[in-house]
């Protein structure tokens, strides 16, 4: 009887412990996280690598972001279980794990170093295009990308911009160094 008390009691405490264990890697593999802006990142960026919905616009405005073009190298953003990406606090900063490496939790094989190469390619682009500016205006082509207005839609806004631009680049060329090259060989991508 005492063999069997054992058994039952080890058996108990095995199925218990696993079932805490599983527990907390569940809850630890979908915590909270923090992420650190670097040179080069943008909010539509930084969700369009964690996998998130493109329409960052909604999200900068429901996180209370009212420039979604303007953050900054440094700043912490509170990257949540639910994809809800918002600036962080000092203490959520202090109690919540860091974010290794944006590619890492993404599908994709890019690294930090191709997508810093991918926004370096993009600035590049911006300002050969339009020194940057999301309200320049040559004829048809507007906006920081000098996209032609047919793609906006009417819509020249900044966020528009950016998603437009990202869209037809991933289209036509694949990745923004590759249409930098084109840009390069013909002096337009």
């Amino acid at each position: 009887m005492t063999l069997r008390n054992n058994v039952t009691k080890f058996a108990v405490a095995f199925m218990a412990a696993l079932f805490f264990g599983l527990t907390l890697l569940v809850t630890v593999s979908h915590a909270d996280q923090i992420y650190t802006v670097k040179s080069g990142d943008t909010l539509s960026g930084i969700e369009y690598n964690l996998n998130k919905d493109t329409n960052y616009s909604k999200l900068a405005k429901a996180n209370k972001i009212s420039n979604v073009n303007l953050i900054y190298v440094g700043q912490k953003l509170l990257i949540k279980s639910d994809g809800e990406i918002k600036t962080a606090t000092k203490s959520e900063v202090k109690s919540r794990p860091a974010v290794k490496n944006i590619a890492a939790t993404t599908s994709t094989t890019s690294t930090s170093s191709t997508s810093s190469s991918e926004a370096a390619a993009k600035a590049w682009i911006a300002n050969k295009e339009s020194r940057g500016s999301y309200t320049a205006r040559n004829g048809q082509y507007i906006g920081k990308y000098q996209l032609s207005s047919s793609y906006l839609n009417g819509d020249y806004s900044a966020a528009n911009q950016e998603k437009v631009a990202n869209s037809y680049v991933s289209s036509r060329y694949g990745s923004w160094t590759a249409a930098k090259a084109f840009w390069q060989a013909n002096g337009w991508y």
